[in-house]
């Protein structure tokens, strides 16, 4: 919570400024019993009309009063609990945005999802509820019982027995809200994960007829979660009952003892109105404490959850340092190394690549290809060993600039909501018209948006699924070469595409001045690198070009085969 607490400093005036309204608040309700009971006993048993009009007056004034320091109570305290939900969604995007691959592995994507929406609008409502009221309901309960006394001290000792008895009943009943509520928002992040997963997976989930199965793993984790929150609820529902029982018990105690006053004369008629109305206006405040009970449990758990993600710790490399350097794309590997949880990733791999070369990458599942190519722009930071960028060790780079010069296309293929034109201008913000066309054209995708009916301003559905899976790979590629990167990334990004347009994209690539690493399960995509690595668990076996491989590498030689006898058959089927 104390982290969260931080960002109120920055709205402190706003903050302060609905504290001393709700100050103002609180002196009125604490005076109008008194005034009401001096009313009775001085204007209304005296038949003093005069009195209560000029104090009735007042009393009138005073609800005035009260009332506009409440509207503009409610004013600040938005305008505090709105701010720091803005700050609070901004930095932990901005925290998220600076999460590497390891980070990503403490949150689930659906979690910090409801970190950013449901637990930030949990702080706003604590917050506003705090400034609003709150902090006034203990202080009326605390002051109620102090003018009780300054009316009649016997009647007030009945109070002071009683309600710090339900104050520790509802510190209970916080204790036990706070876990409980913890648990319903992780019960929360694991039903969206179901959700997400659904989403995403829906076609495949037709296409295997799984509806039933995925609707049964839905209501498992909805059912649990229904669970978990109807006890939280019937905890919080528990204390409000509790609470009216024992305070409407109170006051007819209060009733009881005020009449037995007023026969003998211990009492006035208008004081035991006074205590009668401090009993029961406690009473309410009570009922409001529950409700702030809901809140607070809410928030709590919401802020712990909150500064988990804002405490989690980044790399320092992430941070402006290094220098800006302008590449020409040659590398070079010595003996670097990376690791994952403790197990070792790559092991001493070493290689060459000057600029403008092309680099195939070929192996097995988990050789280590795409970790290898991560750790180019730092996305993995390596372990051991040594990196060079046109003889700047990696690390001297600054990763800002280093990643302006990169250009990636990973695995998975994402595209934005948007239009086709905007995907691909995506990787580069001030992109002419031409430039995007010139980079359709390079990833071969040009002569199909064209024929698409609105051209590139055609919107795409969610994630691009309307296109196929070669269609996304192109418009993606096309984003990556509109940078005009000196180093192209493409992690498997062309196993979508036919024979003959991925001849012609590695055709147009060629012509670029920028040096290429390129993931391939197919031996045909890299046959014109002028540099094939070929990985086994974590290391290079076998280096060279296409024709050295095929004489020096059985492992290579085996593959080649392998596809050579596949194609073969494909072609007389």
């Amino acid at each position: 919570m104390r982290t969260i607490l931080s960002y109120v400093y920055t709205y402190k005036s706003p903050a302060v400024i609905a504290l001393l309204l709700m100050l103002v608040e609180l002196a009125v309700e604490l005076l109008q019993p008194l005034l009401m009971g001096r009313i009775i006993d001085e204007g209304i048993l005296n038949q003093d009309f005069t009195y209560v009009s000029v104090w009735g007056s007042v009393l009138i004034g005073l609800s005035l009063l009260a009332f506009t320091a409440g509207i503009t109570n409610s004013f600040f305290a938005a305008k505090a609990s709105q701010g720091v939900g803005f700050d609070l969604r901004r930095d932990l995007f901005k925290k998220v945005q600076r999460f590497t691959n390891e980070n990503f592995q403490s949150f689930s994507t659906p979690g910090l999802i409801t970190r950013m929406t449901n637990d930030v609008t949990q702080i706003q409502n604590l917050l506003f509820m705090f400034v609003r009221i709150a902090l006034r309901a203990p202080l009326f309960i605390i002051f109620a019982m102090v003018m009780a006394f300054s009316i009649n001290v016997k009647l007030a000792a009945i109070l002071v027995v009683t309600v710090p008895a339900l104050l520790l009943f509802l510190i209970w009943v916080l204790s036990k809200g706070i876990r409980l509520f913890k648990d319903v928002q992780n019960k929360l992040d694991r039903v969206n994960t179901v959700i997400r997963e659904n989403l995403t997976g829906i076609r495949l989930i037709k296409g295997f007829n799984r509806g039933s199965y995925e609707e049964s793993r839905f209501q498992q984790v909805n059912e649990s979660l229904m669970d978990k929150n109807k006890r939280a609820l019937w905890l919080m529902e528990l204390a409000m009952p509790t609470i009216m029982l024992g305070m409407n018990i109170v006051i007819l105690v209060v009733i009881w003892a005020g009449a037995a006053q007023l026969q003998n004369g211990g009492a006035r008629p208008g004081e035991v109105v006074a205590m009668v109305n401090y009993a029961t206006r406690i009473m309410f405040t009570f009922s409001a404490f529950t409700f702030l009970i809901l809140v607070f449990s809410r928030g709590n758990a919401s802020a712990g959850r909150l500064s988990d993600v804002l405490q989690e710790r980044t790399p320092a490399y992430l941070e402006k340092q290094g220098k800006d350097v302008k590449l020409s794309g040659s590398i070079r590997f010595e003996e670097a190394g990376f690791a994952h949880h403790s197990v070792d990733v790559l092991k001493g791999i070493s290689f060459e690549a000057s600029g403008g070369d092309t680099v195939g990458i070929i192996g097995e599942t988990g050789a280590g290809k795409t970790a290898l190519l991560n750790l180019i722009p730092r996305l993995y930071e390596k372990k051991s060993g040594k990196i060079y960028l046109d003889n700047w060790e990696i690390s001297e780079i600054d990763v800002k600039s280093l990643r302006q010069q990169i250009s990636l296309v990973p695995q998975e293929v994402h595209l934005f909501s948007g239009s086709v034109k905007e995907n691909i201008a995506w990787g580069k913000e001030d992109a002419t018209e031409k430039e995007i066309v010139q980079a359709a054209k390079a990833a071969q995708i040009h002569n199909f948006i064209r024929t698409l009916p609105n051209g590139y301003d055609t919107r795409l559905a969610q994630k691009g699924v309307t296109f196929s899976g070669g269609q996304k790979q192109r418009i993606s590629i096309a984003r990556a070469l509109i940078r005009e990167p000196k180093i192209l990334i493409l992690d498997d990004s062309t196993s979508a595409l036919d024979a003959q347009t991925e001849e012609r994209l590695l055709k147009a690539l060629k012509e670029l001045q920028c040096t290429v690493f390129m993931v391939a399960q197919k031996i045909s995509s890299l046959k014109a690198a002028d540099t094939i690595l070929v990985l086994k668990k974590g290391e290079i076996i076998a280096r060279g070009s296409h024709e050295e491989l095929l004489m020096n590498s059985e492992t290579y030689q085996e593959v080649y085969q392998s596809q050579s006898q596949k194609e073969d058959v494909s072609g007389h089927g």
